[in-house]
């Protein structure tokens, strides 16, 4: 039997790395979804028959992105695992517990900065009905929608948190922690309502943290509330228009 080659292993990885994306989908993506059903909360359009189809599409172009998404996503764990080629570290020392909090906070703002300046360019004319339009096709959007883009999208958001690993020291845990923040984001923030407290959005919170109704501003007016998961560049640039009202139950 020939042995394995760190090339194959790397292909494994990486395959195993999508897998894991796809099944992250559906489980995000659907807890969500069937939590807003249990809320009694129709998200995407009133029309039963239109909004099956627009889930639907969701759902196919999310599963295109989490392939895009997982690949680059498997190929750095397995360049960190088998070559040692990042800087993801397992070490526990006083440094790095230090470093812990700041660490997760720099590549959020980091990814919140590419995805704002990236995300306010796929508005321009050619590029919105070539590319963005995909996304925002979903009307109102779904929790399935997180993941709903036209593959250059998807390309554009999946490279940079792989190539930070490979830039910027940071223990697997806080590198698991900012993953985390990004995947429930992303499906809450389409979700059609709001999990955090009324108090918690129209206070410190969510004066600096975007929530699903800052996001929903955005689907609802294109124009505006472009960032991630802080207003600090809406509020810079002076695109910040505040917070959509969702419709009751």
């Amino acid at each position: 039997m020939r042995p394995v080659t760190d090339t194959a292993l790397l292909a494994i990885i990486a395959a195993q790395v999508t897998a894991i994306v796809i099944l992250r989908y559906f489980a995000t993506s659907g807890g969500f979804a069937w939590l807003t059903a249990r809320r009694g909360i129709t998200a995407g359009p009133r029309d039963e028959v239109r909004r099956r189809k627009q889930v639907a599409a969701e759902i196919r172009w999310s599963l295109t992105a989490a392939i895009i998404y997982g690949i680059p996503a498997g190929l750095m764990l397995g360049a960190w695992h088998l070559f040692g080629l990042t800087r993801i570290t397992t070490a526990i020392t006083p440094a790095a517990v230090l470093w812990w909090l700041p660490n997760i906070a720099l590549y959020l703002f980091v990814h919140d900065t590419w995805f704002y300046w990236t995300h306010r360019a796929m508005h321009a004319p050619a590029l919105f009905k070539r590319v963005h339009a995909v996304h925002h096709a979903s009307k109102p959007p779904t929790a399935w929608a997180a993941m709903s883009f036209h593959p250059w999208e998807s390309l554009s958001g999946a490279l940079l948190i792989p190539a930070l690993a490979f830039l910027i020291p940071i223990h697997v845990s806080a590198l698991a922690v900012v993953l985390t923040i990004a995947t429930v984001m992303g499906v809450t923030n389409h979700m059609g309502w709001e999990m955090f407290p009324q108090r918690w959005v129209n206070g410190w919170f969510g004066r600096h943290v975007i929530t699903a109704s800052h996001h929903e501003n955005h689907h609802q007016r294109y124009t505006c509330n472009y960032g991630l998961y802080f207003r600090f560049w809406d509020q810079f640039c002076g695109t910040d228009k505040g917070l959509a009202r969702f419709p009751s139950p």
